[in-house]
């Protein structure tokens, strides 16, 4: 069992930067599958980006060469900063892990351990 608490959600305006941690109750081992999802209103929630067992990094069409995910094992923390943003960025943000995970994009059903989400907000 893991826990993970996400905190650097916050309100900014377009193309404005925020940076997202996770801090996890215990070791991640770099053989867990780690992402970062997002829930707008009245929207699935989605897949963001993602660091699988290999350590590939995956990352939405939407956010690529915006969006940086990383994982500091040593603190326990992952993290993800988001630059450039984007109104249609404006969604609640939640970390999970698993043990498990095919390659490519994070799919919400491969992982079972999840933060609580932090709201991100950006105006235009």
């Amino acid at each position: 069992q893991v826990q993970l608490v996400e905190s650097g959600g916050g309100s900014v305006q377009s193309g404005g930067s925020l940076r997202l941690s996770c801090a996890a109750s215990r070791y991640i081992s770099s053989s867990y599958c780690v992402a970062w999802f997002r829930q707008a209103p009245g929207k699935e929630r989605e897949g963001v980006a993602g660091i699988d067992s290999d350590g590939v990094t995956t990352y939405a069409d939407s956010v690529k060469g915006r969006f940086t995910i990383s994982l500091d094992n040593v603190k326990n923390t992952l993290h993800l900063q988001m630059n450039s943003l984007k109104p249609e960025d404006t969604a609640v943000y939640y970390c999970a892990s698993s043990r498990w995970c095919l390659p490519g994009l994070p799919r919400r059903n491969e992982y079972n351990y999840w933060g609580q989400g932090t709201q991100v907000t950006v105006s235009s």
